[in-house]
């Protein structure tokens, strides 16, 4: 039996495959990025999963594809913590980038994530390439969703988003300054927590698509620095399509077209889960392996 994980920051997606590629189970733990999530609170939230539980001493096979884990030093505390858990797992840990690949595309490409956080890679049909490291989302992750939380909170202290807007903000957030610095500084996860702030634009998608808006153009100059940071800066960006992973993108769609024609930049798929595009390539690569 396989298990194939897609690690978000917010949320993992679980699925674990049969010899014959058949779906088991899927189940959700909360994210497991390493580099922002203490090793305790990992094993606790593998842990608790019940379905999971079940699984512990069965798996022969583990794949795990996280954000966070594009360096040795987390991609190697996760690990552990895997192997501490299912004990009888060949066991292997791959950056978000990889899974993003290989949901999207198998031909060349410039592969992007705009989910909780964000980063791209070009991809030349066989080998992955990241000029560019990622430093996390207090240097980077233009466009995600912890940019755009942090920016929803800024401009409500600021007293830069619209007053009909910042009173419907303040009735569905906690904004006390207190609240706020406990979350990012004390606790697990302020990346997640910051990208959960960004729910608040994409809730309101009419008024998203409403030129000139608010909404619009945050969400437009965040797409705009990330494209000019994350994907015009490969020799290849306007001879290859350009496809996007996650939540982000999806909700973003009509926006990042509207910039890449500006750009002559050409769209290609855009994947909200990219769970589903790894059990469509994991149904493609077991029979060979058994084979």
């Amino acid at each position: 039996m396989t298990l194939i994980i897609d690690g978000g920051s917010t949320k993992c997606d679980w699925v674990l495959l049969d010899n014959s590629s058949k779906i088991i189970f899927k189940t959700a733990t909360l994210g497991l990025n390493p580099t922002v999530i203490p090793k305790e609170e990992m094993q606790q939230r593998i842990s608790e999963n019940i379905t999971l539980k079940n699984v512990f001493d069965t798996v022969e096979v583990l794949d795990f594809y996280g954000a966070g884990c594009g360096t040795p030093t987390p991609r190697n505390i996760l690990k552990v913590v895997l192997e501490e858990i299912f004990l009888n797992a060949k066991i292997s840990v791959y950056e978000d980038m990889t899974a993003a690949v290989y949901a999207t595309t198998t031909k060349p490409g410039i592969v992007c994530i705009l989910g909780t956080g964000s980063n791209s890679c070009y991809f030349d049909g066989k080998n992955i390439h990241t000029p560019i490291a990622s430093l996390g989302f207090i240097l980077m992750d233009e466009a995600s969703g912890n940019y755009f939380g942090k920016r929803l909170i800024r401009d409500y202290y600021y007293r830069k988003m619209p007053s009909g807007l910042a009173l419907e903000f303040e009735k569905i957030y906690n904004l006390e300054a207190d609240d706020i610095k406990m979350n990012l500084y004390k606790k697990a996860n302020p990346n997640a927590y910051l990208a959960s702030f960004a729910q608040f634009i994409f809730n309101n998608n009419s008024r998203v698509k409403t030129m000139n808006s608010y909404f619009y153009k945050l969400i437009k100059e965040g797409i705009s620095i990330f494209i000019e940071n994350r994907i015009v800066c490969y020799e290849q960006a306007h001879h290859v399509p350009i496809h996007f992973i996650g939540s982000i993108a999806h909700f973003s769609k009509e926006i990042i077209q509207e910039c890449f024609s500006e750009k002559n930049l050409t769209l290609g798929n855009i994947v909200q889960r990219p769970i589903d595009g790894l059990i469509d390539y994991y149904r493609l690569k077991i029979p060979k392996e058994i084979q």
